[in-house]
Protein backbone atom coordinates (compact mmCIF):
# COMPACT_ATOMS: atom_id res chain seq x y z
CA UNK A 1 0.00 0.00 0.00
CA UNK A 2 1.31 3.48 -0.75
CA UNK A 3 0.59 6.59 0.57
CA UNK A 4 0.44 9.96 -0.77
CA UNK A 5 0.33 13.42 1.09
CA UNK A 6 -1.10 15.82 -0.76
CA UNK A 7 -0.54 19.99 1.08
CA UNK A 8 -2.30 23.12 0.31
CA UNK A 9 -1.77 26.66 2.48
CA UNK A 10 -4.90 28.68 2.90
CA UNK A 11 -4.80 32.25 3.65
CA UNK A 12 -7.37 31.85 6.87
CA UNK A 13 -6.75 31.05 10.65
CA UNK A 14 -6.61 27.40 11.42
CA UNK A 15 -9.59 27.56 13.32
CA UNK A 16 -12.08 28.82 10.49
CA UNK A 17 -10.12 26.11 7.89
CA UNK A 18 -10.99 23.40 10.52
CA UNK A 19 -14.27 24.20 11.67
CA UNK A 20 -15.39 25.26 8.09
CA UNK A 21 -13.64 21.39 7.19
CA UNK A 22 -15.34 19.77 10.30
CA UNK A 23 -19.26 21.24 9.56
CA UNK A 24 -20.70 17.85 7.75
CA UNK A 25 -23.16 20.66 6.06
CA UNK A 26 -20.50 21.55 4.41
CA UNK A 27 -18.98 18.78 3.41
CA UNK A 28 -20.66 18.92 -0.50
CA UNK A 29 -19.59 22.35 -0.77
CA UNK A 30 -15.83 20.96 -0.64
CA UNK A 31 -15.35 17.24 -0.68
CA UNK A 32 -16.52 16.24 -3.90
CA UNK A 33 -14.33 13.51 -3.53
CA UNK A 34 -16.54 12.15 -0.58
CA UNK A 35 -19.84 13.66 -0.95
CA UNK A 36 -21.96 14.39 -3.99
CA UNK A 37 -24.71 14.83 -2.21
CA UNK A 38 -26.52 15.81 0.58
CA UNK A 39 -25.09 14.35 4.37
CA UNK A 40 -27.61 11.90 5.75
CA UNK A 41 -26.48 11.43 9.71
CA UNK A 42 -27.24 7.48 10.97
CA UNK A 43 -26.20 8.00 14.64
CA UNK A 44 -22.59 8.88 14.75
CA UNK A 45 -21.80 8.37 11.27
CA UNK A 46 -22.61 9.64 8.08
CA UNK A 47 -24.25 8.49 4.81
CA UNK A 48 -23.26 10.04 1.67
CA UNK A 49 -22.69 9.62 -2.42
CA UNK A 50 -19.59 9.76 -3.27
CA UNK A 51 -17.80 8.74 -6.61
CA UNK A 52 -17.55 4.96 -4.80
CA UNK A 53 -20.71 4.61 -4.36
CA UNK A 54 -22.91 4.97 -1.10
CA UNK A 55 -20.11 5.02 1.82
CA UNK A 56 -20.37 5.86 5.45
CA UNK A 57 -18.27 8.15 7.01
CA UNK A 58 -16.98 8.48 11.19
CA UNK A 59 -14.56 11.81 11.58
CA UNK A 60 -12.85 11.11 14.70
CA UNK A 61 -14.76 13.91 17.64
CA UNK A 62 -13.98 17.69 17.72
CA UNK A 63 -10.59 18.51 18.67
CA UNK A 64 -8.59 21.46 19.24
CA UNK A 65 -5.60 19.84 17.37
CA UNK A 66 -7.10 20.15 13.80
CA UNK A 67 -7.70 16.64 13.76
CA UNK A 68 -9.65 15.91 10.86
CA UNK A 69 -9.07 11.99 10.27
CA UNK A 70 -11.77 9.86 9.28
CA UNK A 71 -12.78 6.54 8.26
CA UNK A 72 -14.58 5.87 5.22
CA UNK A 73 -16.25 2.30 4.71
CA UNK A 74 -16.43 1.70 1.19
CA UNK A 75 -19.35 -0.16 -0.37
CA UNK A 76 -16.98 -3.81 -0.65
CA UNK A 77 -16.92 -2.98 3.40
CA UNK A 78 -13.25 -2.21 3.52
CA UNK A 79 -12.65 0.87 6.00
CA UNK A 80 -10.06 3.59 4.97
CA UNK A 81 -8.92 5.62 7.41
CA UNK A 82 -7.92 9.21 6.33
CA UNK A 83 -5.39 10.93 8.00
CA UNK A 84 -6.19 14.83 7.64
CA UNK A 85 -4.72 17.51 9.55
CA UNK A 86 -5.43 21.93 9.45
CA UNK A 87 -1.96 23.46 10.86
CA UNK A 88 -0.51 26.86 11.89
CA UNK A 89 1.20 28.00 9.04
CA UNK A 90 3.18 31.35 8.52
CA UNK A 91 0.22 32.69 5.96
CA UNK A 92 -2.31 31.07 7.48
CA UNK A 93 -3.11 26.98 7.79
CA UNK A 94 -1.98 24.35 5.73
CA UNK A 95 -3.83 21.42 5.37
CA UNK A 96 -2.53 17.75 4.99
CA UNK A 97 -4.67 14.96 3.49
CA UNK A 98 -2.86 11.64 3.52
CA UNK A 99 -4.43 9.29 0.28
CA UNK A 100 -3.63 5.76 0.71
CA UNK A 101 -3.93 3.02 -2.44
CA UNK A 102 -6.32 0.22 -0.89
CA UNK A 103 -8.45 -1.06 -3.31
CA UNK A 104 -6.84 0.58 -6.15
CA UNK A 105 -5.15 0.08 -9.21
CA UNK A 106 -1.90 2.58 -10.02
CA UNK A 107 -4.69 5.03 -12.68
CA UNK A 108 -7.25 4.97 -9.74
CA UNK A 109 -4.95 6.21 -6.68
CA UNK A 110 -3.37 8.67 -9.62
CA UNK A 111 -7.30 9.89 -9.54
CA UNK A 112 -8.02 9.95 -5.91
CA UNK A 113 -4.72 12.53 -5.46
CA UNK A 114 -6.16 14.80 -8.36
CA UNK A 115 -9.76 14.47 -6.44
CA UNK A 116 -8.12 15.51 -2.84
CA UNK A 117 -6.30 18.18 -4.57
CA UNK A 118 -9.42 19.63 -5.91
CA UNK A 119 -11.10 18.91 -2.89
CA UNK A 120 -8.43 20.86 -0.57
CA UNK A 121 -8.43 24.03 -3.39
CA UNK A 122 -12.47 24.42 -3.27
CA UNK A 123 -11.78 24.12 0.55
CA UNK A 124 -9.53 27.18 0.02
CA UNK A 125 -12.35 29.22 -1.88
CA UNK A 126 -14.88 28.35 0.26
CA UNK A 127 -13.71 29.13 3.53
CA UNK A 128 -11.43 33.06 1.85
CA UNK A 129 -15.17 33.45 0.20
CA UNK A 130 -17.01 33.27 3.99
CA UNK A 131 -13.96 35.40 5.65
Amino acid sequence: MRSHHVSRVIAASPVSVYEFARDVENLPRWAAGLAQSEVVRDGDALIVESPMGRVRVRFVERNTLGVLDHDVTLPSGTVVTNPVRVLAHPEGAEVIFTVRQIELDDAEFARDIEMVVADLARLEREVVAQA
